[in-house]
């Protein structure tokens, strides 16, 4: 990165990046794969540990990118928009960091080079995500998460 130029996350607004910068700014968490249950009294949404069945959990990588909206019709597709509205994105979103016009953390692999580093700092679901398959749906709040928003 030339030290004279700003990287592209700093120098323009989400709506502005092309599809390859919007593509390369996901840092492979696989934390918006996790299934979130919404609590129908209060609206409150939980996150569970069990990640949609599309999510490869050794990479946190969408294991069918280009057919997940066919697939898995509930999936969110992340745009300029939800961005701003989705309440359960993590804090550590480099969608949301941007959006807010903040820098991204050193484990972003568009900081570190390495897509390593969001799972050596802990930030991704590796190790902690299950598949959803073959969890019945009324059995899903067993698997809520408590306190997993995490900043570095």
């Amino acid at each position: 990165m030339d030290p004279t130029n700003k990287p592209f996350w700093r120098d323009r607004p989400l709506e502005d990046l092309s599809q390859d910068e919007w593509e390369s700014l996901c840092d492979g968490c696989g934390r918006c794969c996790l299934n979130k249950i919404e609590d129908e009294d209060t609206g409150d949404i939980h996150l569970t540990r069990l990640a949609c069945g599309l999510l490869n959990i050794g990479t946190c990588r969408c294991s069918d990118y280009a057919n997940r909206q066919a697939k898995m019709p509930d999936c969110v597709q992340i745009d300029p928009e939800k961005v701003r509205t989705l309440s359960w994105l993590p804090k550590t979103c480099a969608y949301r960091l941007v959006g807010e016009g903040r820098d991204l953390y050193w484990w972003h692999p568009l900081v570190s080079g390495s897509k390593e580093t969001v799972h050596q700092a802990g930030i991704s679901v590796r190790g902690l995500a299950r598949s959803e398959n073959g969890v019945k749906i009324d059995a899903y709040w067993r698997y809520i998460i408590k306190d997993f928003e995490r900043e570095d």
